[in-house]
C-alpha cells in the first residue's frame, strides 16, 4: 500500500480493521477568532468539519448511544470550545478540537477543517486542515 492511498483510506469505514467513519460537515458557529482589531471586537461565523476514525467495540452491534462516539458530543464539545474565549489562530482552534476528539480513546484519528467564510472578501472560505492520531501507549 502506498503512502497516499494509506492516507486516503484512515478516514474510511474498514471492517476488517474494525473502524468506523464518524463525521461532523460544515458545522456553522460563531467564533472569536483572528488576529486583526476588528476579529477581536466580536464573534465571526466559523464552518468546522469532523472526521474521525473510531476503533469499533468487538462483538454484535448494540443499540445503545454509550457504545458508539457521538457526533452530537462532538458538536457540543465544538460550542463549549468556541464559547471558552477569543484565540488569534483558526490553527489554535483546530487543534483544540482535535485534542478534545482524541479524549475518546475509542477514536483512531481525527481530521479537523477550519473555514472562515467572511475572512476574504473575495473567496468563499479560508482556512486550516489538521490531521491528528490518538498517541501510542
Amino acid at each position: 500500500m502506498t503512502e497516499q492511498t494509506a492516507r486516503r483510506s484512515i478516514f474510511e469505514a474498514d471492517a476488517v480493521r474494525g473502524l468506523a467513519h464518524v463525521f461532523v460537515r460544515d458545522l456553522e458557529v460563531n467564533a472569536s477568532v483572528g488576529v486583526h482589531e476588528h476579529e477581536k471586537l466580536g464573534p465571526q461565523p466559523v464552518r468546522i468539519s469532523i472526521d474521525l476514525t473510531v476503533r469499533e467495540l468487538p462483538g454484535p452491534r448494540s443499540d445503545h448511544i454509550g457504545d458508539v462516539v457521538c457526533y452530537e458530543d462532538v458538536v457540543h464539545k465544538v460550542h463549549d470550545i468556541c464559547e471558552q474565549g477569543h484565540v488569534n489562530l483558526i490553527e489554535t482552534l483546530a487543534e483544540r478540537v482535535a485534542a478534545s476528539c482524541l479524549e475518546d480513546s475509542r477514536v483512531h484519528a481525527v481530521r479537523v477543517r477550519v473555514e472562515k467564510p467572511e475572512a476574504i472578501e473575495e473567496c468563499v472560505s479560508v482556512g486550516i486542515e489538521i490531521e491528528r492520531l490518538q498517541p501510542l501507549t
